[in-house]
């Protein structure tokens, strides 16, 4: 189903329009992203390890391991990919446990623009969104015009949803306006001929940004480009989400969303891969930014590994026994 770009009510659209005097060139930018408050690392670090501690009861936990499943991104970006294994990486997005048919098929299925066609076609009326990888994933080294059209492509072939690289580099660098007009270029790229746009996804690669003030600036950088989501990480590097990470992301959309009125989601990715991390993270979300966010439309996992234990924990609950390893299929 085609996705409709944001429509933003009047008051949150005069706020957001109120805000760009901070984009008009890059010397307001760089003032107000460095105007920001400094990140207490300390105290970031503590409250993700204290809301890291919470206990949910039985019956919660098995509310949080379905809506899990539902916030799900099940990926496969290797050079190896075929139509075959997307084809049935799409079964099992449909159907994670073909023994079960009550649990929940997950949020998407992410590829690279090749095969976005082949997983469109193989999900069907499924309501499960398409998500490519564009902008040259994961090290975002090419020139604009071609990631532009890395982008048109996959959105040509019907991806609902876009997942691009920022310039690390120019970031790092300081060239805060090319960043940003980078994801602008690429947010007018995800708009087809009908005036219907696939979500744009930001993905920032925390692990390379060095400071947590980094992460929060390049956080309200993406935001105020337009970004609908802001992604921790590729998966392609060593560290990628953590909590605090995490947390600082969400306290950046918490407080964008109190400056403009405008709502951006937010997708932790890579190392996410038992059950019990997943609920830590759902309970970050709640904590920060309350039962709004906690939909697949607001909150997603890049995770794929982390299905299949969501899978075993949820036949615990229902069988009182651990399944054996050949229970969930392994991709």
């Amino acid at each position: 189903m085609p996705i409709t770009v944001p429509a933003y009510g009047k008051e949150a659209a005069g706020r957001l329009a109120s805000m760009a005097d901070v984009t008009a060139d890059d010397g307001a930018l760089r003032r107000f992203l460095h105007g920001l408050p400094g990140v207490d690392e300390v105290g970031l670090q503590a409250r993700a390890a204290t809301l890291g501690t919470r206990s949910i009861k039985t019956t919660a936990k098995a509310y949080a391991i379905d809506l899990a499943l539902s916030m799900i991104d099940l990926t496969t970006l290797e050079g190896a990919d075929t139509p075959g294994k997307v084809r049935a990486l799409c079964a099992k997005g449909v159907h994670p446990d073909p023994t079960d048919r009550t649990a929940p098929k997950v949020a998407a299925i992410c590829v690279y623009p090749d095969m976005v066609a082949t997983a469109k076609e193989a999900l069907g009326d499924s309501g499960i969104q398409v998500a490519s990888v564009a902008t040259a994933f994961p090290a975002g080294r090419a020139a604009l015009p071609v990631k532009l059209a890395d982008t048109r492509d996959a959105v040509a072939a019907g991806a609902d949803e876009i997942d691009m690289v920022i310039d690390r580099g120019a970031f790092l660098s300081g060239r805060y306006m090319d960043v940003f007009e980078e994801i602008k270029a690429v947010k007018e790229a995800c708009v087809r001929p009908d005036g219907t746009a696939a979500h744009l996804k930001v993905i920032f690669e925390t692990g390379e940004l060095q400071t947590y003030d980094n992460v929060r600036r390049v956080s309200w950088l993406a935001m105020l480009a337009g970004a609908d989501f802001i992604k921790t990480s590729t998966g392609k590097v060593a560290v990628n989400a953590t909590p605090p990470v995490t947390l600082l992301m969400l306290e950046a959309v918490r407080d964008f969303h109190a400056a403009t009125g405008v709502q951006v989601g937010v997708k932790p990715a890579g190392g996410i891969r038992t059950t019990k991390d997943a609920i830590k993270y759902l309970v970050m979300v709640n904590e920060t930014l309350g039962e709004p966010w906690l939909t697949a439309d607001w909150f997603r996992f890049g995770a794929s590994s982390l299905l299949n234990d969501l899978l075993m924990q949820r036949q615990k609950l229902s069988s009182g026994r651990y399944s054996g390893p050949d229970y969930v299929t392994v991709d």
